[in-house]
């Protein structure tokens, strides 16, 4: 598949980048994604919920009222889960939500995300660039340049290339910017337009190729 490549002033450069078609036209499969992104979900989650039981409440564990002949409901101790202030009955307990999949699966999933965006025509390929310091103002423009300026968008450059454009973009809301290798199907179903650094596009097809 080719690809044109622009810069960050959102001219057509004249060049093209040739990646397998692998990347951008596999046949997507919509399971293998919601499992990923529940995986992803699940991953994002501290598990450290906690509610006190009956055993855990402060209180008096002395009978209220004598078994029968009361005309009333039976009553135990003022810790029980029909009380006021007692425990709480099957309360959220710390647990690990999160679970294994398969790494072909993971790739799979992966691919069809950006298939799906490949076919919707919500890619960019942009010259590679870095800032020499962290400033939201060229950030602004480049997103501006690119017609990106009220759009979700994802920005994958090369490892070692995006930090200070990632702390150029962390005060805009819709920008988010990551490297090529940690590139994850949630992140990219949940941009409206991913832009790859060409040396982000050519790690990421390199990758798959040896996936």
């Amino acid at each position: 598949m080719e690809l044109k490549i622009y810069n960050i002033k959102g001219e057509d450069t004249g060049k093209t980048i040739v990646v397998s078609d692998s990347l951008f036209q596999t046949e997507p499969n919509d399971h293998v994604m919601w499992l990923n992104v529940k995986q992803f979900l699940a991953d994002q989650r501290q598990g450290t919920h906690k509610s006190k039981e009956r055993s855990e409440v402060s209180g008096s564990t002395r009978k209220l009222k004598r078994q029968k002949g009361t005309g009333g409901a039976r009553s135990g101790d003022i810790n029980s889960p029909v009380m006021i202030g007692g425990g709480r009955a099957f309360g959220p307990r710390p647990r690990d939500y999160r679970f294994k999949l398969n790494r072909k699966v993971k790739v799979l999933a992966r691919l069809s995300a950006l298939s799906y965006k490949a076919k919707d025509e919500q890619i960019k390929v942009v010259e590679d660039f870095s800032f020499e310091t962290p400033k939201t103002k060229q950030m602004v423009q480049v997103l501006d340049a690119l017609q990106l300026k009220d759009k979700k968008s994802l920005f994958i450059l090369q490892p070692g290339k995006e930090n200070f454009v990632s702390l150029s973009a962390r005060n805009l809301k819709n920008v988010r910017v990551m490297s090529a290798h940690t590139l994850n199907t949630y992140e990219i179903l949940h941009a409206n337009t991913l832009v790859f650094s060409e040396s982000a596009l050519k790690t990421l097809d390199a990758m798959h190729a040896n996936a």
